[in-house]
Parts: C-alpha cells; structure tokens; sequence
C-alpha cells in the first residue's frame, strides 16, 4: 500500500508562518507534522512507500525533509504550480501523482496537515476487512461547522449513500475529514471522475463522485481529528501535543 500525502497547498490564511515554508511542515511538540502522521503508520508496516505531492515553490523543502528519513521510502511529486491561483485542486494533483509515479496500489491518501490522537491502524484494517474504498467520520454537532465540511450520508452497515461539500443544508451531522483508502481499483477512477465533472478542489469530491459508482464506506473515528487551518488553530494544537506527549 501507498501513502499519499495532500501537501500542495499555500497555507496563506497561515502567514507569515507559511508565506515561504510548507504548512506539513510546521513542528508541532517537537517534530514535523508529516512525521507524526509517518511515525504512526510505519508501526502498522503497511506502507510501503509515502508519497508528498507538492507545488513548485516548497518541493525543494520536501525533499530536503525526505532525505534526512532513512528508514522509510518517501518520494516528493511536484505539481509544478508557484501560486494559490494557479493551483490544480487535490483531486488533479491525486490524480498528477498517479500518472507521474505509475502508481498502480492501493491507496491511503490524506490531507497533510491534519494531526489524530489515534493511530490511523483501526481505519486501515476496517478498510481491508472491507475490501472496499473507505472514509472517516466523525459526529460534528455545530451546524456553522457543516457548513464548512464534507457531509456525508449514510446508509446500512456504515454505507456512504451521498456527500456534498460545504452544503448550504447539510443533511446529517456526519462529517468526512480527508483521510481516504482508496482501492487498487478505484484509485485508477480518479481520471473519470474529473472528466465526469466531479469537483477537482475538495479531495472529497471525488469520493462524493465515486459512492455513486460503487461501494464506499465510513468508519466512525475512536477520537479526534485536528485540522490546523490557522494561526489560533495551530497554537491550539501545539499546546493539546505538548501536554500530551
């Protein structure tokens, strides 16, 4: 299995922490974000090999990152972008890794500035006992957070019946964070779904796109998913780690 990490972003509401540094990696109680998420699947030894997708203006950073881990495979793919304006959207950039690297694997693809206090194990096994693409969910009682998220509908058996993202009435309280397995077989559905129309920003778009085509479910996170969106965000997390760790 492959690790795709969503690392194409210009973190601008983050500057001017971010404004010539990549937000995935921002220390948080002492390491990198991306390590922390690294640290915690290479104990599963699932991951064979961690994937960053980059723009332009941080791939040199990345890989200067990547070099210094030795005892797992990490590889940069720069998208070749140098601004927010230009950028391609998560989903082009998943689909920009596949074609570049050939990947031809199952796929656990994931937002790379996003911090667990779990390890992500559970979602892996659930996934495989599965046998089927599958995403997170958590219960989010603030309706101003709907507003802002991926929403998910759900039928028997923890089965995605619909998402929509950031929806004006959210039709249930289940939020989808981007944490993604992606089956062999449906990772090569990317192309399709971009020329079918789906949305090419949100790397839930295509997931949105994909139950609609075939079997997706959603496993219920065992805690919490801290999204580091901000400058008052990212103190927060840093003070949550540093008590905890």
């Amino acid at each position: 299995m492959k690790c795709l990490f969503l690392a194409a972003g210009y973190a601008t509401r983050l500057y001017p922490l971010t404004e010539n540094f990549p937000k995935p990696l921002l220390e948080v109680a002492g390491k990198p974000i991306l390590d922390w998420l690294i640290d915690d699947m290479a104990q599963t030894g699932l991951v064979d090999e961690y994937i960053v997708i980059s723009n332009h203006k941080f791939a040199q950073i990345f890989r200067d990152w990547a070099a210094r881990h030795t005892s797992v495979t990490i590889r940069v793919v720069d998208d070749g972008t140098m601004t927010n304006e230009t950028r391609l959207g998560a989903v082009r950039d998943i689909q920009f890794a596949i074609e570049q690297l050939h990947l031809d694997d199952d796929l656990l693809v994931m937002a790379g500035d996003n911090l667990l206090d779990f390890s992500l194990s559970g979602f892996i096994n659930y996934a495989k006992v599965k046998a089927a693409t599958c995403v997170m969910r958590y219960y989010e009682p603030d309706d101003a957070k709907l507003h802002k998220s991926g929403v998910a509908e759900l039928g028997l058996d923890d089965k995605l019946i619909a998402m929509q993202e950031k929806p004006a009435e959210p039709k249930s309280h289940w939020c989808l964070p981007a944490f993604y397995y992606y089956t062999k077989a449906d990772a090569q559905l990317v192309q399709k779904g971009i020329d079918n129309g789906c949305g090419t920003d949100a790397p839930g778009s295509f997931i949105a796109w994909l139950c609609g085509q075939t079997q997706v479910y959603a496993w219920e996170m065992p805690g919490h998913r801290y999204d580091i969106g901000n400058l008052e965000s990212y103190e927060e997390v840093k003070r949550i780690f540093e008590k905890n760790k």
